[in-house]
């Protein structure tokens, strides 16, 4: 069965990727992991490489195209096999000029005659820009083949009920470029489809400091040291507060909410103008070496560019850390369609009185919790909050 090529998703800011050159033709052979086409987002390129041993049967996109991720770019097989294409013209609906004429684009359109039941063609990106502006493809006219609507269609469309006014609106990310413009519009896009709000508190981790110190000591210091840093120690709390608190470890996309079982953390990772988030993916299996080790890889490869496309993407959950910039407390933005995000601080030293009203030197570490109040309420997120203080306060729980 013919296996389909996809454009990647390379980084939370990434919605669709340039196809920049393929380096075969169609009926040319493939072997499995040879790379048969380079993409690029604003920020990263990315070879993607065939699944499997075989020939190149149809090119989709062609090259200079701009395609939504995880849309088909082409199709590798065996020989002489038959593909399914109908997804080809929605890809190359998008290249097609129409031409309009000014005053035209300028006036709210007559909403279209339609019959009952009528099945609206529309391209993916074109779709996911109606949904944005909150258009109804109904509404829309569409100029493409089959009378398919495209992204030039939605672009030109101004509902019947604009009121027009001398205010220029301005649209969201304008005077930036590149990924700050794509940040800009998938920030607010999350801001503007959830209803975010952020708890706050402190984890005592004088007890998981020593409990680091403690373990170095009893394994003679081969301990691998990505296993204690503050980092896996988090990811794994958080992992088993997300297993005590499933409904925490869910995607709600104004649409459907989908609870998971798998638990794959993002790690919020900065690099030159913007941001990325790779995934570790099912860390409810992995043990502290495990999660330390692929941390530690996964992180290196976003940094440097060469992490591959998959691991971009499908996070249930994100953590992101401003503690070595020394911020306290902020207010992360969800990862849509993720329900929660953590936000980590620097830590804090401070002096208090013990069980036995000494005073003792404490550590501790400011968490902050945004979370889709549309999906769940402040009673649930405060509990999931307080599990992972609570892992994280008794450390030797990590060890499961």
């Amino acid at each position: 069965m013919a296996e389909k090529l996809t454009m990647p998703t390379l980084g939370l800011t990434m919605t669709e990727g340039t196809i920049d050159q393929w380096y075969k033709q169609e009926g040319d052979t493939v072997a499995k992991g040879e790379a048969i086409v380079t993409i690029s987002s604003e920020k990263l390129t990315h070879d993607v490489e065939s699944p499997i041993d075989g020939v190149l049967l149809k090119i989709i996109a062609s090259e200079g195209m701009d395609i939504p991720c995880q849309e088909e770019i082409g199709y590798v097989g065996a020989a002489g096999e038959e593909i399914n294409d109908e997804s080809a013209p929605a890809a190359v609906e998008e290249l097609e000029v129409v031409a309009v004429e000014t005053s035209q684009a300028e006036q709210p359109q007559e909403k279209p005659i339609r019959q009952v039941g009528e099945r609206i063609f529309a391209t993916p990106l074109a779709r996911k820009m109606a949904n944005d502006k909150n258009y109804d493809l109904a509404d829309i006219i569409g100029t493409g083949g089959n009378n398919r609507i495209t992204k030039r269609d939605v672009e030109r469309f101004i509902p019947l009920n604009t009121v027009a006014t001398n205010v220029t609106k301005v649209e969201v990310g304008e005077g930036l470029d590149g990924m700050r413009k794509v940040i800009a519009q998938r920030m607010h896009q999350s801001l503007d489809q959830s209803a975010q709000l952020t708890l706050h508190r402190k984890a005592n981790i004088s007890a998981l400091l020593e409990f680091r110190k403690d373990l170095k000591v009893k394994t003679n210091g081969q301990l691998n040291r990505r296993a204690m840093s503050i980092n896996t120690l988090l990811i794994k709390a958080v992992s088993l507060a997300l297993a005590d608190h499933p409904e925490m470890n869910a995607w709600y996309d104004l649409q459907t909410l989908t609870q998971h079982d798998a638990v794959s953390i993002g790690v919020a990772v900065s690099v030159d103008d913007g941001l990325v988030v790779p995934v570790i993916k099912d860390v409810q299996g992995k043990s502290l070496t495990q999660i330390g080790e692929v941390f530690g890889t996964t992180t290196s490869q976003a940094v440097d560019g060469t992490l591959p496309g998959a691991l971009y993407s499908g996070s249930t959950f994100t953590i992101t850390n401003l503690g070595s910039a020394g911020i306290e407390y902020f207010t992360p933005i969800l990862n849509s369609p993720e329900v929660g995000i953590l936000g980590v601080g620097a830590t804090q030293t401070k002096l208090a009185f013990n069980d036995d009203r000494e005073i003792v030197e404490v550590q501790e570490l400011p968490l902050s919790l945004t979370f889709d109040h549309a999906v769940i309420d402040g009673a649930p997120a405060a509990e999931f909050l307080a599990s992972i203080v609570n892992y994280l306060e008794s450390p030797y729980s990590l060890i499961v």
